[in-house]
């Protein structure tokens, strides 16, 4: 199936997302070889667990981009992740609107294209299911 451009940019925000999320790991990391923690074992789960987000993140971008039905779910449920916790920086005694914008701004078009590359594809089986039932049965077999 030929890629379309809803799915690409949706596979690049996932991508750049997993980036950000893989980044935030290794700055965790850092954190704690400089011992910044309060507690070592609290800190070791959070680093496995925000390294396996960035990986089904990954994994999701690659799932978009190859235009695969599975990455599409995944997308949305992380896109709608993203989006609470932008709305989690943007409330509160220490909201930064900024942080929360820079959040949401991604999550929003990555939604938007998964969405428009989900109404591609179903676009196309339509199409396809119509030309199928509109190909002449009475065609001579190929011996």
């Amino acid at each position: 199936m030929k890629s379309r451009i809803a799915s690409r940019i949706a596979a690049a925000v996932m991508a750049l997302e997993a980036l950000v999320v893989l980044g935030l790991a290794g700055l965790q990391i850092v954190e704690l070889f400089k011992g910044n923690t309060m507690s070592f074992t609290s800190a070791v789960a959070l680093i496995v667990l925000t390294i396996i987000i960035g990986a089904a993140m990954v994994a999701f971008a690659w799932g978009l981009l190859t235009e695969q039905t599975w990455a599409r779910s995944g997308g949305i449920v992380t896109q709608l992740m993203a989006l609470a916790i932008a709305l989690g920086a943007l409330t509160g005694q220490f909201a930064h609107p900024a942080v929360a914008a820079a959040i949401a701004l991604p999550a929003i078009i990555g939604l938007i294209a998964i969405f428009q590359a989900a109404k591609q594809t179903a676009a196309d089986e339509r199409r396809a299911r119509a030309e199928a039932d509109t190909a002449p049965d009475d065609l001579p077999a190929a011996d």
